[in-house]
């Protein structure tokens, strides 16, 4: 069974930077698919970023960019989320998604694994 353990949530000041990372394991080529996704509450589900297997390519929600850089580590079959000028209103669960395929996407229902979610707080 694929799974994907996260970690690196945790508390931040605003401005401050944090790097969230995900581990793949199980029966998954290394080529996947993986993108980033983050749920605050009363908030839907928004798009974070996404990668192409080869990590050639990137996309980032709009209220992202510039700020976090997603990459990934094949070797280690890890992908990671470095997040840097946090803001408070990135306060939200983060999960971490791959898919079977290598392509980038925005929707999160094309995706097929998914990470426990991982806590980021940033206080102003």
């Amino acid at each position: 069974q694929v799974q994907l353990a996260e970690s690196g949530g945790g508390l931040v000041q605003a401005g401050d930077s944090l790097r969230l990372s995900c581990a793949a394991s199980g029966p998954i080529s290394t080529n996947f698919g993986a993108g980033w996704f983050r749920h605050a509450p009363g908030k839907n589900r928004e798009f974070v970023a996404s990668i192409s297997g080869s990590g050639q390519n990137s996309i980032y929600g709009n209220s992202v960019k510039g700020r976090f850089i997603i990459s990934r580590d094949n070797a280690k079959k890890t992908v990671q989320l470095q997040m840097n000028s946090l803001k408070p209103e990135d306060t939200a669960a983060y999960y971490c998604a791959v898919r079977v395929d290598s392509g980038t996407r925005r929707n999160a229902l094309e995706y097929d694994y998914w990470g426990q979610g991982s806590q980021v707080t940033v206080s102003s």
